[in-house]
């Protein structure tokens, strides 16, 4: 099935959000090549570098003649994605922003915006993804085509109706085709440094940021072998996730490594590189882009963290959520992460990795 930018968008009005760089500009360029009325939107949320990217996305609406309508979503994006981000931490996680995000406030209240102020039928975004399917059929999410710049994994909370407002003009493009693009449209991009994933953060560290945002939330303890044996001393969890080995201040033979967080006691776990492996691990509850769950148990790939290569798992009925068997075990499973599920090209659906 074609993708949904390639067909029928001539004259049709079509949202695009701009942040000023090379994706987002790309978008917004093709589309209005291939007859689109193309608006731009910018969402204002919690960029440190609120301003400086402002001006950038104006620039370029300006330079494609195209209508800017800038869109605050500081609020929500506080309520909804920030203060998840702290509450995570602090209860021993390691979130992924970027997931809820997608699904709350890109996709979900600037989609709403875009069609119901703005009239747009359609919101583009620089996303490496793609869509395919129709009404009838039903919509599926797939992998972009650079494995290095696929996104899909980020997108895997989005809904039917989300993907049937949403397109994805650079799915199935690669890097060095955009910035090939960029130069042949007239937009000024050389080869610049990837966006950062988190982009409240700007150059704070995230303990940083929660100890400015989250005052009175830190709380020491100790840190614990796994046969309860006292090594040390640590600051507060938050600044912990599992996997991790700098900063413990532990010196011995081999490495130690962040096994576990337990935020009732405030201890943080640590133990060996054998200890981070894994066979199994719990999701709580599971969202599947079809809107239908499928007939379980079944095996399919899995992505258990955006830069993780997938890797073979049974999904199983558990306990109201679901368990992953891994075919092989898996290093630094990491709760408050989210599992993806791919059957080839194709997201089934993804959830929170619990405890």
């Amino acid at each position: 099935m074609a993708e949904r930018f390639d067909t029928t968008i001539h004259q049709k009005k079509i949202a695009v959000a701009m942040s000023g760089g090379v994706d987002s500009s790309v978008v917004a360029a093709l589309l209005q090549r291939q007859g689109a009325r193309v608006q731009g939107v910018f969402m204002a949320l919690a960029q440190p570098d609120l301003a400086e990217q402002e001006n950038r996305v104006r620039a370029v609406a300006d330079f494609l003649k195209i209508p800017l309508t800038v869109v605050d979503l500081s609020e929500a994006f506080w309520r909804e994605v920030v203060d998840y981000f702290c509450v995570s931490y602090f209860a021993g996680k390691t979130p992924n922003p970027c997931v809820v995000c997608n699904r709350t406030i890109k996709c979900g209240r600037l989609l709403d915006e875009a069609r119901e102020t703005l009239g747009a039928e359609l919101l583009a975004t620089g996303h490496y993804a793609r869509i395919s399917g129709d009404e009838t059929t039903g919509y599926r999410l797939l992998k972009g085509v650079d494995p290095k710049k696929d996104q899909s994994y980020f997108l895997g909370m989005l809904t039917q109706a989300q993907l049937a407002r949403l397109c994805f003009p650079l799915g199935g493009l690669r890097k060095e085709e955009v910035y090939g693009l960029a130069a042949e449209l007239g937009l000024a991009f050389g080869q610049t440094a990837e966006s950062q994933d988190i982009c409240f953060l700007k150059d704070q560290s995230v303990g940083d940021f929660l100890a400015a945002h989250s005052p009175g939330q830190e709380r020491s303890g100790p840190m614990l072998s796994l046969q309860g044996d006292v090594l040390g001393r640590h600051a507060g969890i938050h600044q912990y996730t599992i996997g991790q080995r700098r900063g413990l201040g532990l010196p011995d033979a081999t490495p130690w490594y962040v096994v576990g967080l337990d935020p009732e006691r405030d201890v943080v776990v640590v133990g060996k590189d054998v200890d981070l492996w894994q066979q199994e691990v719990r999701l709580p509850a599971v969202h599947w882009l079809s809107g239908q769950a499928p007939a379980l148990p079944l095996v399919c790939e899995v992505k258990i963290r955006s830069r993780h290569p997938a890797c073979e798992a049974e999904i199983a009925e558990h306990d109201g959520g679901v368990r992953l068997t891994f075919s092989q075990p898996q290093r630094a499973v990491t709760p408050g992460q989210f599992a993806v599920f791919y059957e080839g090209e194709v997201v089934l659906g993804c959830g929170e990795i619990g405890k």
